[in-house]
């Protein structure tokens, strides 16, 4: 008998059927539900539940210009199936049909429930057939004197074929009769709505009576859009929005300059391939096939709206009405004892910090302190998102400026940032700062910021690791988690990490950290066979792990043998899970929540119980596959005791104890809102830090 007739068959793994396995792109649509019944829950304050509203419909632009343009971008080129091997023509189907009923979700909030809730409270968006005469007046005067002069009107004919449509920018249609002073029959004109004119209109009380009303610039285009087209007859205004992909493909391997290449590309991104319509309830069936035709869109990309097509836009009254009773009452992250004077707080022990309940001041002051100390002799810093006027940046300027060796690694393909990270490598390479753009191929996605100083005889590392950005805007409204430590290992493996990024340094061993893309995955995976080995010897074997979103098929597939081995496992999911829970014979051990409450969960911790010997590690990483396997990534533990039973408590035991925000993951993939049991005590994770950190009951 030869070789080949003695090769045995593949044995097909049940954990790898597909049915064991929800779409990525249909879990991450369906975190917006649960983000819109925040705006639908009575007991969130009114101008709250107006921001998570909001909230709901900025995350669907972005899910069509990312998420579902990908899918896309596997249907044209036929790329392999993700492990729950839905085609991707069944997905982009789904996604329509989902995103449908959220948008009726999302009209049906604002028009029934939330407008006139707001207007009951003095807070009034007027729509067109509640101006009273008064109003009118005032509103088409303004619009003659602030809004006409700035608007380019453009007719349809053979000379002027329809023009290109920014993506998410407000447009109305216009049904033309008549002629105009060239003698040219009218038919159909597009109004195009620039970026420099405000989509909210506050009225003066004194013309409105009340000092919160307001007018959707939209509202008033469709409404004064005769005054364009003198001399003809306004048969119908219909306003319309697209969506476009917005992802940027720039072939590192071909590029000479990846900054260069991305600015070339930052120029067309607002008119890439349309991914949806958004156009007026009323607007007639031929004029929506025109714009289908022109976006080469099919009908199920169709939505038809009920309300302003850019209703995210009426996010700005949240910030322009000063009522505080309306809103979540305002508190004071605590500050930590001793960050005046950063280094010597940090040689008296580790510090943890766990925003927004903590300041996010002690990191500044890391910098800044850094940035003027003699003794510093250098200062190395990744930077993915930063937010505008950084006071980051300024920092790493003055270091620079007072002869520091600085290096900033800025990831130039952070999705959104693109520009503003561009801008920022400019300002920090004219100060004289060594400007890295990370790897190509691997967005860098960690965040560490290294201070080396001299103090004695000796070299000390200090070293600030974070789950979020250096960004000071997100540090008050997501939960995050950061160590400040000068642990000589921790450091060194920082260090490390640094030279690979800036140097071609090669990828050695580090001591303390997990490291995408080489240890990261792997450090997971042997942990968690680790915890089904002590439940298969009989030992307890615990896994609690929380994240934004999960994916990774490896790792799905190792926790759901965990499961089968008796590994008890509580999974904190924010958004997009894989993994189908409670899944007799499979994952009958797993449980997964969603918490959404005042702030965006964002922190990641993972804990194995390893049999009375617990591992804590924080980390800038989802358990995703670009995350594990296509980024660089840093994944640290929490070494010192006290600070890892913090962590437990405060960002995993707290939430596995939340009754009020929790969503429990079920086995088809559906999300049920826990309630309280009739004996238990209401508990929110978010507001019990609140109390306990900040004082804030």
């Amino acid at each position: 008998m030869n070789m080949r007739t003695r090769q045995r068959a593949p044995v097909h793994d049940p954990l790898l059927d597909p049915a064991l396995y929800a779409n990525r792109e249909l879990s991450q649509l369906d975190f917006n539900f649960r983000v819109l019944a925040q705006a639908q829950d009575p007991s969130v304050p009114l101008l709250e539940r107006l921001r998570f509203l909001c909230i709901s419909c900025t995350n669907l632009d972005e899910f069509f210009e990312i998420r579902a343009a990908t899918v896309r971008h596997a249907l044209d080129f036929d790329l392999p199936l993700a492990p729950d091997a839905l085609p991707p023509q069944v997905v982009l189907k789904r996604i329509h049909e989902r995103a449908a009923e959220l948008v009726e979700g999302q009209y049906a909030c604002w028009n029934d429930v939330l407008r006139p809730a707001l207007a009951e409270a003095g807070v009034r968006v007027l729509a067109r057939d509640h101006w009273n005469a008064r109003q009118a007046r005032w509103l088409r005067k303004y619009f003659r004197e602030e809004i006409l002069p700035v608007l380019s009107p453009l007719g349809l004919d053979p000379a002027h074929p329809f023009p290109k449509i920014l993506n998410k920018s407000l447009n109305i249609v216009v049904v033309l009769k008549g002629k105009d002073a060239f003698g040219r029959a009218g038919n159909l004109a597009i109004v195009r709505a620039p970026r420099s004119l405000p989509r909210i209109i506050q009225l003066p009380p004194s013309i409105s009576g009340g000092d919160n009303d307001f007018v959707f610039l939209s509202a008033m285009l469709s409404a004064f859009v005769d005054e364009l087209f003198p001399g003809m007859e306004v048969k119908g205004a219909y306003q319309f929005r697209v969506t476009r992909n917005s992802e940027l493909i720039v072939d590192e391997e071909e590029v000479e300059n990846l900054a260069l290449a991305l600015r070339d590309e930052l120029v067309g991104r607002g008119y890439l391939r349309a991914m949806r319509l958004e156009i007026a309830r009323n607007c007639p069936k031929p004029i929506v096939r025109t714009l289908l035709e022109n976006f080469d869109l099919a009908e199920e990309a169709v939505y038809r709206i009920d309300g302003p097509v850019n209703l995210n836009r009426v996010i700005q009254v949240y910030d322009m009405v000063q009522r505080p009773e309306l809103k979540y009452p305002p508190f004071q992250p605590r500050k930590l004892a001793g960050s005046d004077a950063i280094f010597e707080r940090v040689r008296e022990g580790d510090v943890l910090l766990h925003h927004p309940y903590d300041a996010f001041t002690p990191v500044l002051e890391l910098v800044k302190q850094a940035a003027d100390d003699p003794n510093v002799l250098a200062i190395k810093q990744t930077l993915y998102r930063t937010g505008k006027d950084s006071a980051i940046v300024e920092a790493l300027v003055q270091a620079a400026r007072n002869g520091k060796d600085v290096t900033a690694v800025i990831e130039l393909r952070a999705r959104f940032d693109e520009e503003a990270n561009l801008g920022f490598a400019d300002r920090l390479q004219e100060a004289g700062v060594q400007v890295v753009y990370g790897v190509v191929g691997f967005k860098t996605h960690a965040k560490m910021l290294l201070v080396v100083r001299r103090e004695g005889r000796k070299l000390r590392r200090y070293v600030h690791l974070g789950t979020g950005n250096y960004h000071a805007g997100t540090a008050r409204a997501y939960t995050d988690l950061g160590l400040i430590t000068c642990n000589e290992e921790i450091g060194s493996d920082v260090h490390q990490v640094f030279q690979q990024l800036s140097g071609m340094a090669p990828a050695t061993k580090l001591k303390r950290l997990l490291q995408s893309p080489f240890t990261l995955h792997a450090g997971v995976l042997k942990r968690i066979e680790r915890e089904s080995a002590h439940a298969r010897a009989g030992r307890p074997a615990r896994i609690i792990a929380r994240m934004n979103a999960l994916n990774e098929p490896r790792v799905v597939r190792a926790l759901y043998a965990a499961s089968q081995a008796g590994v008890s496992i509580d999974l904190v999911v924010r958004g997009a899970c894989a993994l189908r829970p409670g899944v007799p014979g499979v994952s009958d051990n797993i449980r997964v929540r969603s918490i959404v409450g005042r702030f965006l969960e964002h922190s990641r911790a993972y804990w194995f119980g390893n049999d009375g010997k617990p591992e804590l590690f924080c980390s800038s990483a989802d358990w995703l596959e670009r995350n594990l396997l296509r980024r660089v990534e840093a994944c640290f533990p929490i070494l010192d005791p006290e600070l890892a039973a913090r962590v437990k408590d405060e960002a995993l035991d707290n939430y596995l104890a939340d009754n009020l925000n929790a969503w429990v993951l079920q086995p088809d993939g559906s999300y049920v809102k826990l309630q309280p049991d009739a004996d238990a005590l209401p508990h929110s994770a978010q507001a019990a830090l609140l109390a306990r950190i900040c004082g804030r009951p």
